[in-house]
């Protein structure tokens, strides 16, 4: 179940940064940077659970725990690599990272986390199971 899970990860870690060039390209030309980080972050969310849903049989939770596991190594996984990444890879400073995570500035990247920790408890509930 859990290799699944992270190769469903791995699908969303593929649309995340479509959806972050997707933004830079289109979205925050036209919304500029605050509307950009909100449609984008909004869209990153419904792509979240859409793929939990089309995928959710094929992992094959055995309940609401292993919904629950999914979404924690869902969280663990995108925050890994946001940091890691971001940081290692395109030379991001810590505080610029930490930013997205500021609620009280407007930042709702959060919102990411929560439904890839949800989305998988919503789809098995969806999809009866």
């Amino acid at each position: 179940m859990l290799v699944r899970a992270i190769a469903v990860w791995l699908v969303l870690a593929v649309l995340a940064p479509l959806n972050g060039i997707i933004r830079n390209a289109w979205i925050t030309p036209r919304v500029g940077e605050r509307g950009g980080h909100l449609v984008s972050t909004f869209t990153l969310c419904v792509l979240i659970f859409v793929v939990a849903w089309a995928s959710i049989s094929w992992i094959g939770p055995g309940g609401r725990g292993d919904a629950a596991l999914i979404g924690l190594v869902w969280v663990v996984l995108t925050v890994a690599f946001e940091f890691l990444v971001g940081h290692y890879v395109f030379g991001n400073p810590w505080e610029k990272l930490l930013l997205d995570y500021n609620m009280a500035r407007g930042r709702v990247w959060v919102l990411v986390l929560i439904t890839s920790y949800l989305a998988p408890r919503w789809a098995m509930r969806l999809r009866g199971m």
